[in-house]
């Protein structure tokens, strides 16, 4: 929700203005360390999923999805049409197009690997997918207990596999294009909040039609986060109704105090509580930590080890088969969820600590 709160202050910045401002080297710090807009932003974002989640499954999440989404494929191809048309010339001379950008994209480049950059790229994108498919925050098996029994698991399977690396290969089609044009192999390296609230900013201000590429972009990504904060807050609230026998209205209630409780130090941490530290972090970033690093793991290891060690995995084929259907890879999934997952997990979640805690660099 605190970065959700940031990206609605970016998209308001572009309905309201040019979006100059938003290109300035200050204006994310100073929006960021400042004492209450973080908060106000934070709750406005809050605010918006709370609603969602509230008026239910069929009223709310599918109504939503069933807009959005649709929206969103078509939002992000025309942005990445719309990239790779881009062109741009330095004060030398020197023009980069968007389509080169493609080219560095896709076209593999091993020079310069190493055994030690190799392992941090798979280790990357080992944890890149806890987020990918929403791996241990009880989305999955939340909208699981929804899924009617007549629902072909393994067609299922297939169609998020694909929906999911497709859309992450449009993004990459989306944002490299973009940044090569503008600031070449160098851009590249920014990551994170630097390169979408400070180099993509900038590259908005310098493109003709900028304000529209900005106000398109912020708009993309804020439907991207709400429906990401939607499925993580239904599984939260979904998990009080069963647990407890709560309504649906007070297990919003109740996530929503917690969601403030915990929302507000983290949108204050790098601004009037930005002293405060936690084993060294600020608020945000100890959280970030607790639960991308230390929590989702943790989770990860311990279902692997339930359903490969304890319950079993005939569990899950029965599962999957059901209906009569072929569970083609029953027998990769047996080995993966066995031996594979959890040494990976293992290592996913040491390294990453001692990462944190500065013991190695990454």
């Amino acid at each position: 929700s605190v970065i959700g709160g940031w990206i609605v202050k970016y998209f308001f910045t572009y309905i309201i203005s040019d979006g100059k401002d938003a290109a300035s080297d200050v204006y994310f710090t100073s929006f960021i360390t400042s004492d209450i807009a973080p908060v106000v932003f934070m709750l406005i974002f809050l605010a918006l999923t709370a609603w969602i989640v509230f008026r239910g499954v069929e009223k709310g999440i599918e109504k939503f999805s069933r807009i959005i989404m649709p929206g969103l494929i078509l939002l992000i191809v025309i942005i990445a049409i719309f990239s790779l048309t881009l062109s741009h010339t330095d004060t030398d001379g020197t023009v980069r197009t968007g389509m080169q950008g493609l080219a560095v994209y896709l076209k593999p480049d091993f020079h310069g690997l190493t055994v030690k950059r190799f392992l941090e790229i798979l280790l990357d994108a080992m944890s890149q997918l806890f987020f990918s498919l929403s791996v241990s925050m009880g989305i999955m098996i939340t909208y699981g207990s929804y899924v009617k029994n007549e629902v072909n698991l393994n067609k299922a399977t297939n169609q998020i596999e694909i929906f999911d690396t497709v859309v992450a290969l449009l993004a990459g089609f989306l944002v490299i294009p973009i940044v090569y044009a503008f600031s070449g192999e160098a851009g590249l390296t920014a990551n994170g909040p630097g390169l979408m609230f400070v180099s993509l900013p900038k590259i908005f201000a310098q493109m003709a039609g900028g304000r529209i590429m900005g106000l398109a972009f912020f708009m993309l990504v804020l439907f991207t986060a709400v429906t990401s904060s939607v499925s993580v807050m239904e599984a939260i609230v979904s998990s009080l109704m069963d647990r407890f026998k709560l309504s649906r209205g007070k297990a919003c209630a109740i996530t929503i105090i917690v969601s403030i409780i915990l929302g507000v130090p983290s949108s204050m941490g790098n601004g009037a509580w930005a002293n405060i530290k936690i084993l060294g972090m600020d608020f945000l970033s100890f959280f970030d930590y607790l639960s991308n690093s230390v929590l989702m793991p943790l989770v990860a290891l311990g279902t692997s080890i339930m359903i490969g060690w304890v319950v079993g995995t005939k569990t899950v084929t029965d599962e999957v088969t059901r209906n009569g259907e072929k569970f083609g890879r029953k027998k990769l999934y047996e080995f993966m969820i066995k031996y594979a997952s959890p040494v990976l997990l293992i290592i996913i979640l040491v390294v990453y600590s001692l990462a944190q805690f500065g013991f190695i660099k990454m």
